[in-house]
C-alpha cells in the first residue's frame, strides 16, 4: 500500500473544509433533533471511538497506514503521527454540549462550522498582514463577518434580543473571530473555537437578556 502525500496546513485544502463544514452541521442537526442526554451519549461514543483509533494507529503502523490511505483526502501531514483534527472537533463539541445551554451550543456549532474554514481560506488566499501563529488579519476579519451574519440570522430567526440585534450580532461576531484567533497553548483550533466562543456567547446572552 503506497502512502499518499498529505496536505500541509498552508494548503487551501477545500476537501477538508467541506468535510469540516458538513461534519459540524451534521452534529448540529443531531443535537437539535435529539434530547440533550441522548446527544451527550452519541457524542461521547463517537469521541471515544475517534480517540481510540488515534491512539491505536500511533502504536500500530499497519493501522496508521490504512487510516491514512482511506482518509488522505481530508488529512493533513501534521495529523499523521498525532491526534486528528476530527478528534479535537468531537471533543470540543462534546464539552460544549455537556456544559452550555442549547441556545449557546447551537450558535457555537454554527460558528465552528463556518468560522474556521472561512478564516483559513481567506487567510491562505489573501492573508498579507500576519498577527500570530500563522493567523492573518484578513482571515480574522472574514471570520468576524461570517460570525456576525450567522449570529444576526440566528437571533432574528429565534426572536432573541431582537431589540438590540445589531450590537449583540457584532459582539457575537467578535466572540467568534476572537475564539478562532486566540491560541490556547498548542491545543487544536477545533477544540479551542467551540469552547471559547461558547464562554463568550454565554456572557453576551447573560448581559443582554438572551436567556
Amino acid at each position: 500500500m503506497i502512502e499518499p502525500t498529505l496536505r500541509q496546513r498552508t494548503d487551501v485544502h477545500l476537501a477538508r473544509k467541506f468535510w469540516h463544514f458538513f461534519g459540524v452541521i451534521t452534529i448540529a442537526v443531531f443535537y437539535h433533533n435529539l434530547s440533550r442526554p441522548m446527544a451527550v451519549q452519541v457524542l461521547t461514543l463517537f469521541t471515544a471511538v475517534a480517540i481510540l483509533i488515534d491512539i491505536l494507529r500511533q502504536r500500530l503502523p499497519g493501522l496508521n497506514r490504512y487510516v491514512i490511505y482511506v482518509m488522505h483526502p481530508i488529512m493533513r501531514d501534521s495529523e499523521k503521527n498525532g491526534l486528528a483534527g476530527t478528534t479535537f472537533l468531537l471533543t470540543g463539541a462534546l464539552i460544549i454540549v455537556v456544559v452550555f445551554p442549547p441556545k449557546v451550543v447551537m450558535l457555537s456549532l454554527l460558528f465552528l462550522a463556518v468560522a474556521d474554514p472561512v478564516a483559513s481560506y481567506f487567510g491562505i488566499r489573501y492573508g498579507r498582514d500576519r498577527l500570530f501563529r500563522g493567523k492573518s488579519l484578513q482571515g480574522t476579519l472574514a471570520a468576524f463577518v461570517a460570525c456576525t451574519l450567522i449570529a444576526g440570522g440566528y437571533f432574528f430567526a429565534h426572536n432573541l434580543m431582537t431589540e438590540r440585534l445589531v450590537i449583540v450580532s457584532l459582539l457575537s461576531g467578535m466572540a467568534g473571530a476572537l475564539a478562532e484567533l486566540v491560541p490556547v497553548g498548542r491545543v487544536d483550533d477545533n477544540l479551542v473555537l467551540p469552547v471559547v466562543s461558547s464562554v463568550l456567547l454565554y456572557g453576551i446572552y447573560f448581559l443582554f437578556g438572551g436567556f
